[in-house]
């Protein structure tokens, strides 16, 4: 259970936050950067909640869901105690976004080219937010390799981010707005 009682503690103010467990750690630190990235992710859904109302229960899902990833990633592994099981992305989780992915492509015609990012608002606002997930998974992967994480942490980004695409296209009058990359069309 989170209790917020105050929102400032003057615990960062020298450039140092608290994982979860209470490890002191930069504020630059990896984990830091992976999970502060999620972070970006989500408030970028927010706008896509903004411009397509009708995905409110998609991206309020996808908040819950990286609020957990966020959770994960800053709590290192192994588990501190086993009465007292970390926050950990789930499978289930990652077979949501592959159901909701098969869903909504299902209503787009194949791709005969890269899509460039725009056309509708809530379009754009997809690629933003799935430009930062990648950031997140490359992020989360240099992670990764340096200290054990969770598996299903990267599965659940790369999923995020094809989730995202195919979200961009469909919000794009299910992919007929979409701008089509012409390769050396400036030359």
């Amino acid at each position: 259970m989170v209790r917020l009682t105050k929102i400032y503690t003057r615990g960062g103010d020298q450039g140092q936050t608290s994982l979860t467990g209470g490890k002191r750690v930069d504020k630059h630190h990896q984990q830091v950067e992976a999970y502060g990235t999620v972070d970006e992710v989500n408030a970028h859904l927010s706008l896509i909640a903004l411009h397509a109302p009708e995905t409110i229960e998609i991206t309020h899902h996808l908040q819950q869901d990286l609020f957990d990833l966020g959770a994960d990633l800053s709590t290192p592994l192994p588990l501190a105690s086993v009465a007292d099981p970390a926050l950990r992305i789930q499978q289930a989780q990652i077979d949501y976004l592959e159901k909701t992915i098969d869903r909504l492509n299902a209503a787009l015609s194949p791709l005969t080219s890269f899509v460039l990012p725009g056309g509708t608002a809530a379009s754009t606002y997809c690629h933003i937010a799935r430009t930062v997930a990648r950031r997140a998974e490359r992020q989360t992967s240099k992670l990764a390799s340096e200290q054990p994480i969770n598996p299903l942490a990267l599965i659940y980004l790369n999923r995020l981010s094809d989730l995202l695409f195919v979200m961009a296209r469909y919000f794009n009058d299910q992919g007929k707005r979409d701008i089509l990359w012409q390769p050396g069309k400036n030359r």
